[in-house]
C-alpha cells in the first residue's frame, strides 16, 4: 500500500534569525574588544578645578637639576632618594595600604621617559598613580 503524504516540505529556509544572531555576534565583540586593554597603565589623571576620589598616601616628586640631572624624592623629603631605592621604598610605604595609589609630582622641564620610569614602577606591583597637576 502506498501512503503518499498530502503537505510537502517547504524547501525554503529563513534567514532571519541568522541575521539576528550575526548582528548580536558583531556586537558583542566590538563591545569586549574595546574593554581589553592588557598594556595600559591605570592613570587618575585629576582636573584642575576638581578633586579625584582616591587619595594618595605616599607622593614621589622629581626634580630636574639642569645639566641631565634628575633626583627623586619620597613624601618631599629633601633628602633625594636613588632611582634604584624608589621602588624598595614605595613598596615598604604602600605594603599595608588596601587601594594602594601614589601621586607622582614632575618640574615641567623633566623628561617623559623619567616619570616613564616611576609610571613602570606602579605596574610592576600593581598600584594606581595620580600624575599631579597645576590648577589653571
Amino acid at each position: 500500500m502506498a501512503l503518499k503524504r498530502t503537505t510537502k516540505a517547504d524547501p525554503n529556509m529563513s534567514m532571519s534569525s541568522m541575521t539576528d544572531i550575526v548582528f548580536l555576534l558583531l556586537i558583542f565583540f566590538l563591545v569586549t574588544s574595546t574593554l581589553v586593554n592588557p598594556n595600559a597603565l591605570k592613570l587618575l589623571l585629576p582636573k584642575s578645578t576638581g578633586q579625584v576620589a582616591a587619595k594618595a598616601t605616599v607622593s614621589v616628586s622629581i626634580k630636574d637639576w639642569g645639566d641631565g640631572r634628575y633626583s627623586y624624592h619620597i613624601n618631599g623629603d629633601e633628602r633625594p632618594t636613588a632611582f634604584s631605592g624608589v621602588e624598595d621604598e614605595l613598596v615598604e610605604l604602600l605594603q599595608s595600604e588596601e587601594d594602594p595609589t601614589f601621586s607622582i609630582y614632575s618640574d615641567q622641564s623633566v623628561p617623559v621617559g623619567e616619570v616613564v620610569k616611576v609610571m613602570n614602577i606602579a605596574k610592576r606591583n600593581h598600584y594606581k598613580v595620580i600624575l599631579a597637576t597645576q590648577p589653571e
